[in-house]
């Protein structure tokens, strides 16, 4: 069935922004963008507003879904993953109506494509009949203790094997943060992968991290003492994390850098000339939840870095939503433009999760979702302090 879709600004998702252009579909899939002038007004749907593509969540833990609202605000990060693992004994049912929740959520906001963060199968359920595709990461840690290792190695190869893989879902083994990963682990990682996939690990969320890696120093020495682990054996490297994890990781792979708040300029361009498969994922209402920081973005756009959104958890959100990230990182970093920031949700994000054959873009061929951002348009100007996404497509 041939749709013929228009609004006050049409963006195409990878840069490309329209006025008084009408998106054709056919059956979902992308006909063309032309002039509206070209049809018959009678035959056009006409919305107020913006209209793009499916948004890409690239950074989601759906399985913490159960924790919404349990968790303190503004505690930072070492504290913050000390409350995390106070809850246990969850009764399973209240975990599994969490998790269909969340993702009906994401679907009512939108979102057509997830990277899941995942340490168990309980989202697994959910991803084999959900019109999203997921990107499961299987997320390793071994505290940095070789002991350990080897029985890691064994509980996660039995989460990979439960996790989805149906309907176009993806699933890969990942580390977790610099700070947890040993040598070892990573090079299980780097083995059991096959290559070119999407590896996600978090980087450079605190201080701390850094501290550690630079002069053995920082909270995370007394943190891994409450856990009843040792770092004596650890070596500091004299630079910051993300030089440990690019030592280990393969050039070769799309590499996912979850949250980089503490980034430099020089580490960026580090990590870009290290690979071109390198992209950074912002999840700016967590940043906020947690160490009431945001990364700054306008070392990253000097750099021509490839940017994407995430929402993390609802143990450090308010919501599941992309278009809640963009209006944050609009409140409070204005100088990065609603069309860029758009490119980060749509294009950007499809292409780290190496879903952009399918989706991100109104390219012809492609079946990438239609949404429509309900706001008020002036000039063409929106305006999106008030508006809220509607599933079009």
């Amino acid at each position: 069935m041939i749709q013929k879709i228009a609004a006050d600004i049409l963006y195409d998702g990878k840069g490309g922004k329209f006025e008084e252009h009408v998106l054709i579909l056919d059956d979902g899939k992308v006909v063309s963008i032309d002039s509206i002038d070209d049809h018959d007004p009678a035959s056009i749907q006409f919305y107020e507003g913006i209209l793009l593509p499916g948004l890409i969540n690239t950074h989601c833990h759906l399985e913490l879904s159960h924790m919404k609202a349990k968790v303190d605000t503004g505690t930072g990060l070492l504290p913050f993953i000390g409350q995390v693992v106070q809850f246990r004994d969850i009764p399973q049912e209240q975990i599994d109506e969490a998790i269909v929740k969340g993702d009906a959520e994401m679907q009512k906001e939108g979102i057509v494509a997830v990277g899941d963060i995942s340490n168990k199968t309980d989202t697994a359920f959910v991803k084999d009949q959900s019109p999203i595709r997921y990107y499961t990461f299987v997320e390793m840690f071994d505290f940095l203790q070789d002991s350990m290792t080897e029985g890691t190695i064994a509980q996660y190869k039995e989460v990979y094997e439960g996790q989805s893989d149906k309907g176009g879902n993806q699933k890969v083994f990942v580390p977790h943060a610099p700070y947890s990963v040993s040598p070892g682990l990573f090079n299980f990682i780097k083995d059991a992968n096959p290559s070119p996939v999407t590896i996600s690990i978090h980087n450079e969320e605190t201080k701390h991290e850094n501290e550690l890696f630079l002069s053995g120093t920082g909270g995370f020495i007394d943190w891994y003492k409450g856990f009843g682990f040792s770092l004596d054996h650890f070596k500091a490297t004299g630079k910051n994390s993300i030089h440990y994890a690019l030592a280990h990781l393969n050039p070769e792979n799309r590499n996912l850098f979850v949250h980089n708040t503490m980034m430099s300029l020089e580490d960026i361009k580090a990590a870009q000339a290290w690979s071109g498969h390198v992209f950074w994922a912002t999840c700016a209402n967590a940043n906020l939840y947690i160490e009431n920081r945001l990364p700054n973005y306008s070392l990253f756009q000097e750099a021509g870095a490839k940017m994407t959104i995430g929402t993390d958890s609802l143990t450090s959100n308010w919501q599941l939503s992309v278009w809640e990230e963009i209006k944050t990182i609009r409140r409070y970093a204005s100088y990065v433009s609603l069309d860029e920031l758009v490119t980060w949700a749509c294009y950007n994000g499809a292409c780290a999760l190496g879903f952009d054959k399918d989706l991100g873009s109104f390219e012809g061929g492609k079946s990438p979702g239609v949404n429509l951002v309900a706001c008020n348009v002036e000039d063409g100007v929106a305006d999106i302090v008030n508006s809220h996404v509607q599933k079009l497509v």
